[in-house]
């Protein structure tokens, strides 16, 4: 990852103005006590770029009906969860660059559940984004919402709700923009969705919400006494000291937590937090969340799904990883894969055996079948548990669902390592403006946040980062944590580096710091965020909006 200067991003400056008290699709005019006047997401100004993005004048109409569902794993497990139409993932929707999408979203999820459909990765239309309070009011339940936006630049993205922790239920699928003037050259594609699996098999997202954000500070650990351990506020590291261990992160090896600790017994319950997962790759704690399963297109590996091909046949895999608390590292059994593509925009190609992929994150691989049976493994980075689907292009038995390819010890690729392809490289220019983000918090309180504030849902303007529209924009994401974090921006793609990938979500290490640079050329209002479900919803958000 990339590191800056400290001293250079001090005296650079902030440029975070105060809070605005300017509700979501308000006119955009500044409020009386000075705060900012924030361009609105349904401004004039958004229709107006809106109209400049090119279009082929083809509409595509589809329905995405949000219910409850009965959802077949594989292996005879059955899991109650929500899903669109029925299915986890949902049936992908693929457009052609330029085509205009008119989904219509019509929510008929229980006991009164609002939710909304976020287009993760496409730079479209603010209003359209799907993000309840700051770009839309949630879609109630027994109500429709249609989104409607033109899909201009190809890559491989995915839909999911952004109201709660929706996102580590059934609700998502991908959505594949093609380049109809495609430079890869390949016999056929398979879109490749990971997930870590929770919902109706060992509780909801919402039940682990509950248990993680009561924080590890009251928590009895085998008659350790940790409440008098909570560490300092959100605004400083988020370290739990106890007895010089650091505990901010989560991970506690060679520690087990009492079977008896309950709420009830001035305890926590330990029923979905991971304790001691660890990952050298990213930096110390893997995750904090324990799944049962970890699927590979909505199935378990004991029942993988299966891809059938030919010998010979070049193939381009668009993996997606749409978990809520889970990186995978991935590798295809006696394969090397090329890497293309990451968050939709080409890099300079890169042959690797295993790669790692954030959750929010998406990379495209080409690779060219061998004869037999292999598994496409997805190890859940620091969990010693996995997801496999296969890949069949003659006979053979299929692989044990444990099965560990070589591949994934061998050369791994994170996208710091990339560089973007040439022609979608940023042209170079000088930053107008840079922002300081800090990531903090921790699991003492569970008080995940940006530069110390927790986003305000019922004040989404409070605390904007700012920006103009024509700028050039830096953001240093500095993770004061002991835990990694997928940093997603929303209505835009951003630069690693000087010449790094062009992403919207990107891993940022513990105790590190990445530099990335976009161009404030979508004006509206944006979410920027953790793309862990639970960091995210706990508080790791902020608003970065165009001024009026």
């Amino acid at each position: 990852m990339s590191s800056i200067n400290r001293r250079s991003v001090l005296l650079a400056g902030l440029g975070v103005a105060g809070a605005g008290a300017l509700a979501a699709c308000s006119s955009g005019s500044g409020s009386s006590n000075g705060s900012p006047s924030l361009l609105s997401p349904n401004s004039k100004v958004v229709a107006a770029t809106d109209k400049k993005r090119k279009s082929t004048g083809k509409v595509q109409n589809v329905t995405l009906t949000a219910a409850s569902a009965m959802l077949d794993l594989g292996g005879g497990i059955m899991a109650k969860s929500w899903a669109f139409s029925g299915r986890t993932p949902g049936k992908e929707i693929r457009l052609s660059a330029g085509d205009t999408l008119a989904a219509e979203l019509s929510n008929q999820l229980p006991d009164k559940t609002t939710t909304s459909i976020h287009w993760h990765g496409i730079a479209l239309r603010s209003d359209m984004d799907g993000v309840p309070p700051a770009t839309q009011a949630a879609v109630r339940a027994g109500s429709n919402f249609t989104y409607r936006f033109i899909a201009d630049a190809p890559g491989t993205y995915f839909f999911h709700p952004h109201v709660g922790v929706q996102l580590d239920r059934g609700l998502y699928a991908p959505l594949i923009v093609e380049d109809p003037k495609e430079p890869l050259s390949y016999d056929d594609e398979w879109a490749v969705v990971l997930d870590d699996w929770v919902d109706g098999v060992t509780g909801t997202p919402d039940e682990v919400f509950a248990e993680l954000r009561q924080g590890m500070g009251g928590m009895d650990m085998g008659g350790m006494d940790m409440s008098s351990s909570a560490g300092p506020s959100s605004s400083s590291s988020g370290d739990m000291g106890m007895g010089g261990m650091d505990m901010s992160g989560g991970s506690m090896d060679g520690m087990s937590a009492s079977p008896s600790a309950s709420s009830s017994s001035g305890g926590m319950s330990m029923k979905f937090m991971l304790m001691g997962a660890e990952s050298e790759l990213l930096g110390g704690d893997a995750g904090d969340v324990k799944y049962p399963y970890h699927l590979v297109n909505g199935r378990v590996p004991a029942d993988p799904d299966v891809y059938t091909s030919k010998p010979g046949k070049r193939v381009r895999l668009r993996l997606i990883n749409a978990g809520g608390d889970t990186a995978y590292r991935v590798a295809l059994g006696g394969h090397k894969m090329t890497i293309t593509h990451t968050d939709g925009f080409p890099v300079q190609h890169q042959q690797v055996d295993a790669l790692l992929v954030g959750m929010g994150e998406r990379y495209d691989v080409l690779v060219t079948l061998a004869d037999g049976v292999f598994p496409l493994v997805a190890l859940a980075e620091g969990k010693n548990a996995s997801g496999m689907a296969l890949i069949r292009t003659g006979s053979g038995s299929a692989p044990r669902p444990s099965v560990r390819p070589a591949e994934l010890n061998s050369m791994i690729m994170t996208a710091s390592q990339l560089k973007s392809a040439d022609d979608v490289r940023l042209a170079s220019r000088k930053t107008d403006r840079v922002h300081r983000i800090e990531l903090t918090g921790g699991m003492a309180k569970y008080d995940w946040a940006i530069n110390g504030k927790r986003f305000d849902m019922n004040n989404p303007t409070a605390n904007p980062v700012l920006v103009e529209q024509g700028e050039r924009v830096r953001l240093d994401f500095v993770n004061k944590t002991t835990m990694w974090h997928p940093m997603h921006l929303h209505g835009h793609t951003y630069q690693l580096g000087t010449n790094g990938p062009r992403k919207d979500t990107t891993i940022v290490l513990p105790k590190k710091t990445v530099s990335v640079h976009f161009d404030a050329d979508n004006p509206g209002q944006w979410m920027l965020h953790c793309h862990n479900a639970y960091h995210g919803e706990a508080g790791m958000m902020a608003l970065v909006a165009y001024r009026a």
